[in-house]
């Protein structure tokens, strides 16, 4: 925008030259109408005024002199009969050296420029379209040399063209001045009346107008000394610096940014099948997403960032691609950054406005504060947070020799240390994959579901065992190994630790599946196809806890045997519509209703005070679970 003005100033400067140069020529060559010509020359004069350069800064002492040498001109229009050759030498020259020098170098660097442009574009577009995967280093090289080539031959161009626009400026004031010192001159000379009549009084200020014209001579000087030492030190930097993604390894990424600017590539959907992807310029603007194209005055909204996610996405086979949702869910744009570190400084520069963190009275310090404590969520301390004094379900699980899970009352004890219960840097993993084998087996001989209810006596190996089967919906949040299973601080570290990576690195995405809940395991069942994810044993869940505050969040620890004879410990995070105490105590129902009984004495499971008391399990007279149902009892 701010070199449209320039280039905006320069257009009307040539052609006020262009009209100023006509009306001298006119004077030049009609010595028969010189007092015609010198009056139009003089309205030309008055004309400067009302020009409205966009760059009008210091033409006061321009506009007037104009008026000054207006009213001369106006006076002496019938002395210029014979001032042919002395006003080609001294008036008439000095405007077409002007316009075809100056003038001419201008517009010649605009087209340099743009023609740099256009390369550089070129070779952009080739280098967003490298492969992510599978690329060749040779093809990616020579791409990258490419772009620097052309970046630097654009950079070049554009400080080439910069510094004469600049320099017009002030050679615009020069070139105002000195044909008409030499017209008043060849007055002066040539018409001893003129020069009887006006030499006096025209005498001090010719003399200040030379000397404004000098002074501006030395102000062009030394800025054009200025600026090729700026010009100097600006190409005097590294090659790389013109390389994109150079810094891939180690990109130096600012996760505090509550505002970002630059060029992203835009995702258009052209047709049915058709895409298209346009390199923009964009920028935040409070809490919305702003895009700016070429040519154009200002931005246009593209999207309300408040309340919105943001994640990374696969492409079209593109590199830093990522997509930003509408609050709802629904899938908004697709962009993509041309490294690695404006990729994640965007999503994190999103991310922040989301928050609305810009509305607070110091968004800054609030951004750092909040990455700060995300940072120190993946550090090890000592405890998940302050444990509440109230109850809580926070036992100690072990397998019994009955094989059913037994409740031990919490020891007031000493917290572990981090080390103690996770290993440093164990991997997370953030979603369960069903193996290829495991979902043939699962599928390979299911019967079709009788449409009247009628099932078989083995359609359900769980059928005889399974009195009372409960269902859950909860989402997967991820899952870790662990050293122990001696205390529930490992599932409260373990959930520290899943929910500060996801925060971390960005993943909001989760998978919603069923927890199906029976007397001898926990199911995960895939909702659309009904595919067990996967299956645990109740007697191998040694550990099992709900989150303090956010009764949603919900962990268990599993003990798996391994090949070699040993055992393994694994951590399992979900997040469940309904309070996870509700699992737990639906779980020890069905491994030992005499435990749960126990834990029951002692906690109301309703707020009105009530005790429920859950035993799925027939007696011995042959009674049905339906005849053995929860009874309540008030307080």
């Amino acid at each position: 925008s701010l070199l449209s003005v320039f280039e905006e100033d320069a257009g009307t400067l040539t052609d006020y030259t262009n009209q100023l140069l006509q009306a001298m020529q006119r004077v030049y060559g009609a010595q028969n109408e010189m007092c015609l010509a010198t009056q139009q020359l003089s309205r030309q004069l008055l004309a400067y005024e009302k020009q409205n350069f966009a760059l009008g800064k210091g033409d006061e002492e321009v506009i007037s002199t104009l008026h000054y040498f207006s009213k001369v001109m106006d006076e002496l229009n019938g002395l210029h009969s014979e001032l042919a050759k002395q006003l080609a030498d001294t008036m008439v020259l000095p405007v077409i050296q002007f316009r075809e020098k100056d003038l001419t170098e201008v517009s010649t660097l605009k087209d340099l420029f743009g023609l740099a442009s256009n390369e550089h574009d070129l070779s952009m577009a080739k280098y967003s379209r490298l492969p992510k995967r599978k690329e060749n280093e040779r093809v990616k090289t020579d791409v990258a040399k490419e772009v620097a080539a052309a970046r630097r031959k654009q950079h070049l161009s554009s400080l080439q063209y910069y510094c004469a626009l600049n320099a017009l400026q002030y050679r615009k004031r020069a070139a105002m001045m000195e044909p008409l010192i030499g017209f008043a001159h060849g007055q002066i000379n040539f018409f001893k009346k003129g020069a009887e009549m006006f030499s006096k009084s025209m005498d001090g200020f010719l003399s200040s107008v030379t000397d404004m014209v000098q002074s501006i001579q030395v102000e062009l000087e030394a800025e054009a000394d200025k600026m090729r030492v700026s010009q100097q030190e600006l190409l005097s930097v590294s090659e790389s610096v013109y390389t994109p993604d150079i810094d891939v390894a180690t990109p130096q990424i600012n996760r505090n940014l509550i505002q970002k600017t630059g060029y992203l590539n835009l995702r258009n959907k052209t047709g049915l099948v058709t895409t298209t992807w346009e390199r923009l310029y964009f920028f935040t603007q409070g809490g919305n997403l702003m895009c700016q194209p070429r040519g154009a005055v200002a931005g246009g909204l593209i999207q309300d960032l408040d309340n919105c996610s943001v994640m990374a996405v696969d492409c079209e086979d593109r590199r830093y691609c990522f997509q930003i949702s509408t609050p709802s869910g629904k899938p908004g744009i697709i962009l993509q950054a041309e490294s690695r570190k404006e990729y994640e400084e965007w999503i994190c520069a999103i991310n922040n406005i989301s928050r609305q963190i810009y509305l607070t009275d110091n968004p800054e310090a609030v951004a750092i504060k909040l990455n700060q404590t995300a940072l120190q969520a993946v550090t090890p301390i000592t405890s998940f947070g302050k444990k509440q004094e109230s109850f809580y379900f926070s036992q100690n699980i072990k397998n019994s020799d009955t094989g059913y899970v037994k409740i031990v009352p919490k020891a007031a004890a000493s917290i572990p240390e981090t080390e103690e219960l996770i290993a440093p840097g164990t991997p997370i993993q953030f979603d369960i994959v069903l193996p290829a084998t495991e979902f043939l087996d699962q599928n390979r001989g299911s019967r079709r579901i009788n449409p009247f209810g009628e099932t078989e006596d083995d359609s359900f190996p769980d059928a005889e065992d399974s009195l009372l089967q409960q269902m859950f919906i909860v989402r997967f949040l991820g899952s870790m190994a662990v050293k122990t299973d001696s205390t529930t601080e490992v599932i409260y570290e373990a959930m520290r630790q899943v929910l500060a990576a996801r925060a971390i690195h960005n993943i909001f995405r989760t998978t919603e599946s069923h927890l199906m809940v029976t007397s001898q395991t926990l199911r995960l069942i895939d909702p659309q196809t009904q595919v067990s994810r996967a299956c645990f044993e109740l007697t191998s869940v040694t550990q099992f806890a709900a989150h303090q505050e956010n009764k949603r969040l919900v962990g268990f620890v599993i003990r798996v045997p391994e090949s070699t004879g040993e055992e393994s410990l694994s951590t399992y995070i979900f997040e469940s519509n309904s309070e996870g105490e509700k699992v737990f105590c639906l779980s020890l129902s069905k491994a030992d209703p005499e435990a749960l009984a126990r834990l029951m004495l002692s906690v109301p499971l309703t707020n009105d005070g009530k005790y429920v008391l859950l035993n799925d399990q027939a007696d011995d007279t042959g009674g049905s679970p339906s005849d053995h149902r929860g009874a309540e009892s008030e307080a």
